[in-house]
This record gives C-alpha cells, structure tokens and sequence, in this order.
C-alpha cells in the first residue's frame, strides 16, 4: 500500500472511531450509566469534527469520505442521543417516549440527507436547519443537567424539547458554520481571549456552560428569523 492510501485512510479512521464511540454511549445507556452515554457523545463529536479537517488538509476528500460520515453522523448524533433520552426517561412514557426518540432519529436521517443533495447549492457559512451534532449535544448535556441536579420529576421536558430540536433539524432557519470564518488582524487577540474565558469557564461548570452555549446557538436560527421578519414587515 503506497503513501497516498494511507493518508486517504486516516480522516476514515476518525470517523470509525465516532461510530465507535457513538455504539459505546448506546451500550452504557442501556446499562443506565447516563453520565458516560452523554460525554461519549461529546467525544464523537471531537471525532466527527477532526475527520473532515484532516481530510481537508491532507487533499483527501472524497465521496467515499462525505457518505461514511453522514452514516456515521446518524449513529453518533442520532441514533445514539435518542437511545441515551430513551432509556433516561424515555421508557416511562411508553409510546410517546418511544414516538419521540424515532422522530428525532428520523428528522436526523432527512437533515443529513437534505445537507448532502444541497451543499454545493448554499452558502458555506450557513446551515439550512439546525445541524444533527448540535442537536445531539444539546440532548445529551441536558440530560447530564436533569441527572446532576435530580429533576427527574421534570424529566418529561427533556422530551418536548427534543422533539423541538428534531423538528428544527428539519426546518428552515439559518444558522452560522463558522467553517470559514476570517478575522480582521485586530480582532484576532480579542478573539483568543475570549475563547480562553469561555474555556475557563467550561472547565468550571462542563455541563451547565455547554448546555447554555448550545441553547444560545439553538436559539440564534428562529430568533434570526423573527428579526428579520420584522424588518420586512416594517418595510
């Protein structure tokens, strides 16, 4: 095996390595341990984001490359947040919790589906409907909230607001990639201090700080939307 195919199988490596990840936070779900089930997800997502960069620098992309990750994105980001929401608080509800967890991993398939047929139609620095990963972190670090502060009384939203995550995976509100984001000279400096702020604080308080980034995220794409509706109106 020459050089060239080593490289082409390296970003590959990664994204095997979210699906792994992805099955073990399925495995230790049903084993009740959410805690884990939930930061594995994280860690798929560390995998999911460093395949495609890899792929990027190293002139390795390839179709091949583009179809294993979507497939390995409905298993880390769906299938696998679905089955820990599930097995959470999900079988309590019966039919209802189950409703939920196969709509979340549905709309997931249609999103990632949408994105492939229409990334070469869009604008790079925006997502049409909220991405699967978000998704799947904001469920997950919700779920750790519900578990560290015992509001398993309350668990009942984390199914509703999974089901409205689900339903903007589908939608068509806009939100920021942040995949070709260029700074000005003069904001890189406050750029880095602000990341070293927020990491210090997530370092602090892991699950509340992600969850609350996440939420402001989720948020961005319908309040957007309102805005400028707004902004038409008054025209």
């Amino acid at each position: 095996m020459n050089k060239h195919n080593l490289i082409f199988i390296l970003p590959n490596l990664f994204t095997a390595s979210s699906i792994f990840v992805g099955v073990i936070s399925i495995v230790e779900a049903s084993q009740n341990h959410f805690v884990s089930a939930a930061w594995l997800i994280l860690l798929a997502l560390v995998f999911d984001g460093l395949d495609g960069r890899i792929a990027r620098m190293t002139n390795t992309t390839s179709q091949f490359g583009v179809e294993f990750d979507s497939l390995a994105d409905i298993i880390s980001f769906g299938i696998a947040p679905a089955m820990l929401l599930y097995f959470f608080i999900g079988h309590e509800f019966a039919k209802f919790g189950i409703l939920v967890s196969a709509l979340y991993v549905i709309f997931g398939a249609i999103r990632l589906a949408r994105f492939n047929i229409s990334t070469a139609k869009i604008d790079p620095n925006v997502f049409i409907g909220l991405p699967i990963p978000t998704a799947a972190v904001f469920v997950s670090m919700w779920i750790l909230l519900f578990n560290k502060y015992a509001l398993h009384d309350y668990s009942v939203i984390l199914l509703f607001l999974t089901l409205a995550v689900a339903v903007l995976m589908v939608s068509n509100f806009r939100y920021p990639s942040f995949k070709k984001v260029q700074l000005v000279k003069p904001l890189v400096f406050k750029t880095m201090i602000f990341l070293v702020l927020i990491a210090s604080l997530l370092y602090l308080f892991s699950a509340e700080g992600l969850a609350i980034l996440i939420l402001i995220y989720i948020l961005y794409g319908p309040i957007r939307a309102l805005s400028l509706r707004k902004i038409n109106i008054r025209r």
